[in-house]
């Protein structure tokens, strides 16, 4: 009887397998935040969270709990910060405080020699 050929070749057992899409590592901002952005015929409680900033676990679900309005076109708008502008006086080009208080430190250090 003759000997069958093999179902495979070398080339196949050498291909590279095929591996699975990477994960990502990094994990999402977060940071990240949304704000309300009321539509055209938005309720009270829209306005009223306009302009704030929410971290976007923490954000209430749109249409708002107590909106009363039928069709609600209330949406989010995405930031990369919770934080809405620049914070510190340096950032805005302000040149910081001088302090006129009487100088407290002392000299020296807080070991007995260092006196």
């Amino acid at each position: 009887m003759a000997a069958k050929p093999p179902r495979w070749s070398l080339g196949e057992l050498f291909k590279p397998k095929k591996r699975p899409p990477p994960t990502p590592t990094r994990p999402a901002n977060p940071y990240h935040a949304v704000s309300i952005v009321p539509g055209k015929a938005a309720c009270p409680a829209a306005f009223r969270f306009s302009g704030l900033r929410f971290l976007s676990r923490q954000a209430p679900p749109l249409p708002l709990p107590t909106c009363d309005s039928s069709h609600c076109e209330c949406r989010f708008k995405h930031h990369k910060d919770r934080r809405a502008g620049l914070r510190r006086r340096s950032d805005q080009g302000m040149m910081t405080g001088i302090y006129n208080g009487a100088e407290r430190r002392r000299i020296g250090g807080r070991r007995a020699e260092d006196n």
